[in-house]
């Protein structure tokens, strides 16, 4: 048991010291490269009249802190989605909040005539949570009460009905469509910390909350029945994972529009490394999907250079063959 937990800490003192390096990477390399001296004494010892620290510190340290934080709360809320479902091919998008943020910002766009990203940040989060609340709301309502096919089902059928009211609107309106497929699309280039600061509160009190329900989490995972048996209060635990899920996940697509399979894989890397102790995979998966969102960032920048893709399509070309490999797994099992 000793042994155990040493190894798991070494782990994450690794996986610690990968997240500092991919972000170092991402302080320095883009279309000017910067040398890691350069790059420490810009944050150390910043001089507004050095170029490459104005790089640093105007540009590219505002998105790496958005990405490492945004990497952390979308491996999160997967975690706590893949759990409440019970199905390992879930994801934060399942639960509406990607739907429901893009709506509402067409929303915004088309009757309220907003320009701002900051202002789309804020409807793109209360769209999300609309959404949320909306599903967790559904799935509630019956005698057994918020059961994992009754989120999927609801999840599903308001993803659609967000989807046609923003496609009716987008008919209505066809130029917001640059704008909702530059969302939808997903980047973390042009955003600034005036678009994380708001949230950032609660994304900090639910990423605290999430570290300390492993231990529930695990009791949770054995089924209803035998947490119950155990003295379990489950519709609590459920609420709880449910607004974390839409503040964690909301909050990120709100900041940096639809980013896929973060959520989706990383909670399988996690679970592959300390196994189905949530304690530990709660914490190995917020570093796993810092450290991913990190490299995809890095890599985005060369790929088609000088130009960028966006970093979600970088993570659709990582997921995708994973999810390929998951759902035939998840088959042949059957």
């Amino acid at each position: 048991m000793l042994q155990a937990t040493l190894s798991r800490t070494l782990g994450l003192i690794v996986l610690l010291g990968i997240v500092i390096v991919l972000f170092f990477s991402s302080l320095a390399f883009g279309q000017t490269t910067i040398p890691f001296s350069t790059t420490w004494e810009a944050i150390t010892n910043y001089n507004p009249d050095n170029t490459d620290h104005m790089i640093i510190g105007t540009s590219r340290l505002t998105r790496a802190i958005i990405a490492l934080v945004i990497g952390m709360n979308l491996a999160i809320a997967g975690i706590f989605v893949q759990t409440l479902t019970r199905n390992p091919l879930a994801a934060p998008d399942l639960v509406g909040v990607n739907s429901g943020a893009i709506f509402f910002i067409v929303l915004a766009i088309t009757w309220f005539d907003v320009q701002s990203l900051t202002h789309y940040m804020w409807f793109a989060f209360l769209g999300a949570t609309v959404a949320g609340v909306l599903v967790f709301f559904l799935s509630s309502i019956g005698r057994d009460g918020m059961t994992p096919i009754k989120v999927i089902l609801a999840g599903t059928a308001l993803s659609a009905l967000f989807i046609s009211l923003t496609q009716g609107l987008l008919v209505i309106d066809e130029q917001s469509i640059q704008t909702v497929l530059f969302w939808m699309s997903g980047s973390v280039a042009g955003r600034d910390l005036d678009m994380l600061l708001p949230v950032l509160p609660y994304i900090l009190l639910a990423l605290i909350i999430s570290l300390f329900i492993g231990k529930a989490m695990n009791i949770f995972s054995s089924g209803d029945d035998v947490a119950k048996s155990l003295g379990q209060n489950v519709g609590l635990l459920k609420v709880v994972m449910g607004v974390l899920i839409i503040i964690l996940a909301g909050g990120s697509v709100a900041i940096v529009g639809s980013v896929g399979f973060i959520g989706l894989i990383v909670p399988h890397m996690a679970k592959g490394l300390v196994g189905m102790d949530y304690r530990w995979m709660i914490p190995y998966g917020s570093l796993l999907g810092a450290a991913l969102l990190l490299a995809a960032d890095v890599v985005a920048r060369f790929v088609i250079a000088p130009q960028e893709v966006p970093i979600g399509v970088m993570t659709a070309l990582i997921g995708g063959p994973f999810f390929i490999y998951l759902a035939r797994k998840g088959v042949s099992k059957q």
